[in-house]
Parts: C-alpha cells; sequence; structure tokens
C-alpha cells in the first residue's frame, strides 16, 4: 500500500520568496531506506532535502543532496523547524530538537527568526593551492582547512562577490572533501562569504549555514567580537546572524514556505 508522505520546499535565510537557500522537507512516519531517501533528493534537485521522523523528544534528521548524504545542514535543519512549527507538529514556545551525523542540534523560536544551535569548527592554516594562486593571483590573502572545505580569505568584499568560476576548477583543487569557502571582511555587515561544493554536487550553494560555523569563529577572532553579521553574496542570497558561544555558534535566520505536496512513492 503506498503511503502519502507530506512534502514540503522552504526557503531559508530569507524572508522572500524566491531568496535565500531553497531545501525539500520530508516528514517521515518512520524511518525509509537511505537508497529511497537519496533517489528522492536526486528528484527534488535542491542543494538538500531533509528527511525526519519523530524520535524520543524530538526527530531524527538527515540531509541529502542530489548525489549524497552530508553530515550537518544549516539551512535544511532551519527549514525543518519552520516547518514543524508552521504545520502544528510543534506547538509553537516548544524546542525543535534533532538528532543527527553531528549530534544533538537544537532549534528554537526568537523574535527576529529561528535560531539554530550548531557545534563550532577549528580550521587552520594551510598552504594556498597553486591553483588558486593561478585563478585569483594576489586576491588571495590566505588558506584555511577544516580537512573537509578550504575557507580561502579574499582581500574585499568586491573580490567575492565578483567571483566568477566553473565546476572543474573547483574540482581541480586537490584534497577537498565538500568543497571551497570564500570570505572578505565586510563593508555594511561583518563579512560576506560564497560557498562552491561541486564535490557533492552543489556548483554554488545559495546559503550555507553550516560554512558559518568555520566562518563565525574565524571572524569574531579576527574582530573580537561574539556577535556577527554575515550575508552570502551567492545570486540569491542570504543574511545570518551568529553568536558564539564557546564551542557552539548559533546561527539565526526566518524562512518561507514556497509549497506544500504529497510524495505518494
Amino acid at each position: 500500500m503506498k503511503m502519502s508522505i507530506p512534502l514540503f520546499q522552504v526557503d531559508a535565510f530569507t524572508n522572500e520568496p524566491f531568496k535565500g537557500n531553497p531545501a525539500g522537507v520530508c516528514i517521515l512516519p518512520h524511518p525509509q531506506a537511505e537508497d529511497w531517501m537519496q533517489q528522492l533528493a536526486s528528484e527534488m534537485n535542491l542543494a538538500e532535502t531533509a528527511f525526519l521522523y519523530p524520535e524520543a523528544d524530538g526527530y531524527r534528521l538527515r540531509w541529502f543532496t542530489p548525489t549524497t548524504e552530508v553530515d550537518l545542514c544549516g539551512h535544511a535543519t532551519l527549514a525543518s523547524a519552520h516547518i514543524l512549527w508552521e504545520q502544528g507538529y510543534l506547538a509553537s514556545d516548544q524546542v525543535a530538537r534533532f538528532y543527527t551525523k553531528s549530534g544533538q542540534l537544537i532549534a528554537k523560536r526568537k523574535k527576529n527568526g529561528i535560531q539554530l544551535d550548531f557545534p563550532a569548527v577549528a580550521i587552520q592554516l594551510t598552504e594556498i593551492p597553486h591553483q588558486l594562486i593561478a585563478l585569483l593571483g594576489d586576491k588571495v590573502q590566505q588558506c584555511l582547512t577544516d580537512q573537509a572545505n578550504l575557507v580561502v580569505v579574499l582581500k574585499s568584499e568586491a573580490d567575492v562577490r565578483q567571483l566568477q568560476l566553473h565546476r572543474d576548477e573547483i574540482l581541480a583543487i586537490p584534497g577537498l572533501k565538500n568543497g571551497v569557502i570564500f570570505t572578505a571582511l565586510g563593508t555594511e555587515l561583518d563579512f560576506v562569504s560564497r560557498c562552491f561544493f561541486p564535490q557533492v554536487g552543489i556548483d554554488e550553494d545559495p546559503v550555507t549555514g553550516s560554512a558559518h560555523c568555520l566562518l563565525g569563529p574565524y571572524w569574531g577572532q579576527v574582530l573580537s567580537k561574539t556577535t556577527l553579521t554575515a550575508y552570502q553574496a551567492s545570486p540569491r542570497g542570504g543574511e545570518l546572524r551568529i553568536d558564539l558561544n564557546g564551542q557552539r555558534v548559533h546561527l539565526t535566520g526566518q524562512a518561507v514556505t514556497i509549497f506544500k505536496a504529497e510524495c505518494l512513492v
């Protein structure tokens, strides 16, 4: 017997439709096979589709790109919490508690949006790949890594906004598990970024919550601040507030539901 499974598309880290980062949110009554989730994520063809089902006092949450499962995704977590409250799965004053590959994650409703409680990720200086020097020359100030992503600090916000890179140029950089995050000091907000993850099927991610688990602590140290504002300068764009709390990063953003559907397979 076929099931009817609620399926949503949500624009995250924005309060405007068709901005921010779109995520699929699939509410399951119980666990589904991994290959089924991967095929549905491929069918949705969004940066990530979130799959969640009730577990203990919260929800088990997994994230899939069109090609692979990932360990952490900010915008699809925000989208999932948004749907749980909007659709009445949780009362408006309840905390959204998620059990994930990155541990327990918490989302809370705040006056200015949804606040996510994520782990901070440390990054270390690394050598600048010669491929980047060939592409960007002296625009590159330094490179850092968390062993999965390369964080490239550019000289100016304009350098980040004006990047024009082909996916093959990113794929040619050796040793990357996820991709490359470009960032620079902001002119109006504290910092800007753009994120390219062709290694996991995402040429450019519109707004990447998980990247700010690296960028927030980095820029917090550079600027000697514990509260920062950031803008991801993709074509869709999205704004985040970041509050640093020791080994945790609190990311705050808004979300808009674009459609509700039913998955029948």
